[in-house]
C-alpha cells in the first residue's frame, strides 16, 4: 500500500475518534440551565410633608403659592415635621404666618421658625423675653451700611473722659440686628448693603437698660459686624458697671452731665 493511502486512513482514524469522543462527551454531561436573578427593589413607605416651594428670608409670609406638599421617607420624619396625615388643613391654616428663621427651597416648615398671622411683623420676630430696641445709625458707624437684618453685631460705647480723652467700651456683644430702619428682611440677591438711619436689635430686657443709659452717655454707639460663625456665641453677657447687679435694695440710674451713678431708693427717700 501506498505511504499517501496509510497517511490519509490514520488521519480519518484519528478524526473519527474525536468526533466519538466529542459525542460521549456531549450526551453524558446534564444541560446547563441558565436562570436570571430577578432583583427585588422594595419602595420604602412615604409621608407627605409641608415643605416651601421657594427661599423664603425672615419676614415674608406664608401662602398658598409658596408651600407644597412633598412625599418624605417615612423613616426620616423627625419630630415636629408638619405632615398632611396629622394636620390635612395646614396649608389653609399656616396663610399668612411669617418667617422668623431663613428657610430655603425644599426645606420642612417647623413651628419654631414661624410665627402667628398677626400683622405686628416685628412682634412676631422677637423669642420669647426678648425685647426690640432701635439706635441711631450712620454710614460711618453701621460698618459702611454692610449691615443687613439678622446680622450679629458688638456695639462700641465712644465717648470723653475728664481729660478730654476718647474712651470706647463694648457695651453688648453678637446680638442680633432684627431691621435696619423698617426693613426686616434681606434684600432680593441677600448681598446687597442697607444703608438706613436705625438698627433695631433683639435684646434682654438687662441688655436693653444698658443701651438706654449708654444712649444718653455716649458721644456716640458704633455697631461693629461679626462674622456668621459666631452666631452660636453667647449674647447675653451684661458689661460691668453699667448696671446694678443688686444689693438686695432697690437702684435708680441716674446720669448728671454725661456721668452715671447709682443709688439706692431707700437712700434717695431719706435725703
Amino acid at each position: 500500500m501506498k505511504p499517501a493511502r496509510i497517511i490519509i486512513l490514520t488521519v480519518a482514524v484519528v478524526a473519527a475518534g474525536l468526533a466519538g469522543l466529542l459525542v460521549v462527551n456531549m450526551v453524558g454531561r446534564p444541560p446547563v440551565i441558565v436562570q436570571q436573578a430577578e432583583s427585588l427593589v422594595q419602595k420604602e413607605p412615604t409621608v407627605d410633608v409641608l415643605v416651601t416651594k421657594e427661599n423664603m428670608p425672615v419676614g415674608s409670609r406664608l401662602n398658598a403659592d409658596n408651600v407644597e406638599w412633598m412625599p418624605w421617607p417615612q423613616g426620616s420624619v423627625a419630630e415636629g415635621l408638619i405632615t398632611k396625615a396629622k394636620s390635612p388643613d395646614a396649608v389653609t391654616a399656616l396663610a399668612g404666618s411669617v418667617v422668623r428663621l431663613p428657610l430655603f427651597t425644599g426645606e420642612p416648615i417647623r413651628p419654631e421658625k414661624i410665627a402667628d398671622s398677626n400683622s405686628r411683623i416685628l412682634s412676631s420676630l422677637l423669642p420669647a423675653g426678648k425685647r426690640a430696641i432701635a439706635t441711631d445709625i450712620t454710614v460711618s458707624t453701621g460698618a459702611g451700611g454692610f449691615i443687613l437684618p439678622n446680622d450679629r453685631v458688638d456695639v462700641i460705647m465712644v465717648r470723653r473722659d475728664d481729660n478730654r480723652n476718647f474712651q470706647t467700651r463694648t457695651i453688648l456683644s453678637n446680638v442680633r440686628v432684627l431691621a435696619i430702619d423698617q426693613q426686616i428682611q434681606e434684600q432680593e440677591d441677600g448681598s446687597k448693603a442697607v444703608v438706613g438711619s436705625t438698627a433695631t436689635l433683639e435684646l434682654t430686657p438687662d441688655q436693653a437698660k444698658v443701651i438706654a443709659v449708654a444712649q444718653q452717655m455716649a458721644d456716640r454707639l458704633t455697631l461693629a459686624l461679626r462674622s456668621v460663625a459666631d452666631a452660636g456665641e453667647e449674647d447675653t453677657s451684661i458689661p460691668k458697671g453699667i448696671l446694678n447687679s443688686g444689693t438686695g435694695a432697690d437702684s435708680i440710674t441716674v446720669i448728671k452731665s454725661g456721668e452715671l451713678a447709682t443709688s439706692s431708693t431707700t437712700a434717695a427717700q431719706s435725703q
